[in-house]
């Protein structure tokens, strides 16, 4: 694990200085895999021997001297959630409908990483078509948050963060449709990122809604984020929702200095149900950013209330659309019965678990004659208005602040019988979904021994100023330094 606390840029210089080889750092990886997966249960399967057959190239170019010393994640490590395309690797969304799918091809952020020279560990578990908040709904096994073994870590991406924060790998990928990287994020002790939506390619990624999913890098430090992110960002022709536009230099934001900046802090985000412990641990965070040289004060996103009902009502309906390719005729499980309505009716009630089918049900519903204006249609309306509270922020404010999650994170089991209660975990992260916008969760401090993130929240194609602020805010902490004892 001591090697993974090195920062991605420390890493690469240990490699150049041949301080330590791209097939040891892999090695270090399945070790430790080895040693606290079971516990954890991040990885749903291993790639290690094409990994480890990589590693052995690359090593081959480091003795050459054929190396560039400016790619940072070459021979580097890395985990991808199951949602994404690996070429050869299975890809199931941790679902029993895609327990024989293998990809002819590669997710376009995989093949970024490719073209890097990262190396891919494995295949982080994650709610079933990551639908969830907590990493139990894998049809599976369930993730264990590694800074307490009974906590949940947060989901959908609860695979990708806790495989970070407990030193399996370096860093990891992760996908946000309503907040499924920063919580998670969070509730696990690392920085995730979700990027503006358009910023990074979805061409791969297992579509849950097409309008909100964005991929995004979980990892240690706030620097490492940046690196991954300047990987992985940029235009894809094959995503007719990318964005062409150019990406900056992100590691020249991470200057340390917020002097001057202005900082929203809704009072919405501080209300009722957010508890004592998290809005403690914010407040002490904004005197710091204070001490930094920043000014902030109370502002208001009046349609945040309306964003959890927003949300369920547009994911699931693009869910119901997105999710009717999987009839076991194309690919995935086929449960054959003697006719085609059967054959459909049988493979999805024994492929889809109990939370995707309530989101299909919903979604569905959602789309009917005669409810489609009083449902959907409506809540298109209501996120609009949504984006147009944080548009009208950002003509005052550099940057929005708040926690990331009301609370730490809860027990295993505590909320699975209580729908409604475990989407309300997502209140405070869905909103910048529906915006587009950018956000950041980083650590902030323990509360009761368990860590609680900072969410910050930037302009559209402004990561570079939600990375200062985060930066800004995690040399002037150590709270990034915490990690769990496995």
């Amino acid at each position: 694990m001591e090697l993974f606390d090195h920062k991605l840029r420390d890493l690469q210089e240990l490699l150049h200085k041949k301080e330590v080889s791209v097939t040891q750092l892999v090695e270090a990886s399945f070790k430790r895999i080895e040693e606290v997966d079971d516990k954890v249960g991040a990885f749903l399967r291993l790639n290690k021997d094409a990994a480890l057959k990589q590693a052995k190239v690359l090593d081959d170019q480091l003795v050459s001297g054929e190396t560039n010393t400016e790619e940072i994640l070459f021979g580097l490590p890395v985990g991808i959630k199951d949602n994404m395309s690996t070429k050869g690797l299975k890809t199931t969304c941790a679902s029993q409908l895609l327990d024989n799918f293998e990809p002819v091809y590669d997710a376009t952020v995989v093949e970024k990483l490719s073209s890097a020279n990262a190396i891919t560990i494995g295949k982080l578990n994650m709610d079933e078509f990551a639908m969830g908040s907590s990493n139990e709904n894998s049809s599976y096994k369930q993730v264990k948050n590694p800074w307490d073994l009974t906590r949940v870590p947060g989901g959908s991406s609860g695979g990708s963060a806790a495989s970070v924060a407990a030193g399996e790998v370096p860093f990891s990928l992760g996908s946000d449709t309503g907040g499924s990287i920063r919580q998670p994020a969070a509730f696990c002790g690392v920085v995730g990122l979700k990027p503006t939506y358009g910023r990074v390619s979805r061409y791969g990624l297992v579509a849950f809604a097409s309008s909100l999913d964005q991929i995004g890098p979980i990892t240690r430090s706030v620097e490492d984020n940046a690196y991954v992110l300047q990987t992985i960002a940029g235009y894809d022709e094959r995503d007719s929702t990318s964005a062409d536009i150019a990406v900056p230099n992100y590691l020249s934001a991470l200057s340390g200095d917020i002097k001057g900046m202005k900082i929203g802090v809704p009072k919405e985000y501080l209300a009722e149900g957010v508890s004592e412990d998290v809005k403690k641990q914010v407040t002490q965070a904004l005197k710091h950013l204070e001490e930094l040289g920043a000014t902030w004060e109370e502002v208001s996103l009046p349609h945040s209330k309306y964003a959890l009902a927003t949300y369920y009502l547009l994911a699931s309906s693009e869910a119901s659309a997105n999710l009717s390719r999987f009839d076991g005729i194309r690919y995935g499980v086929r449960k054959e019965q003697d006719n085609l309505i059967e054959t459909y009716r049988q493979t999805r009630t024994e492929g889809f678990g109990d939370e995707v089918k309530r989101r299909i049900m919903l979604g569905t519903f959602a789309l009917s004659s005669g409810y489609y204006d009083a449902y959907y249609k409506k809540a298109q309306k209501v996120r609009t208005l949504i984006k147009q509270d944080f548009e009208e922020l950002f003509l005052n404010y550099d940057v929005i602040v708040g926690p990331t999650t009301p609370t730490t994170a809860f027990k295993l089991g505590e909320k699975l019988d209580d729908p409604l209660t475990m989407y309300a975990n997502d209140i405070l992260t869905i909103p910048v979904n529906l915006a587009g916008v950018p956000a950041i969760s980083v650590p902030c401090g323990l509360a009761d021994g368990l860590p609680v993130g900072l969410q910050i929240i930037g302009k559209h194609f402004d990561e570079e100023t939600v990375y200062r602020v985060a930066h800004a805010f995690e040399q002037a902490t150590d709270y990034h330094k915490q990690k769990p004892e496995l």
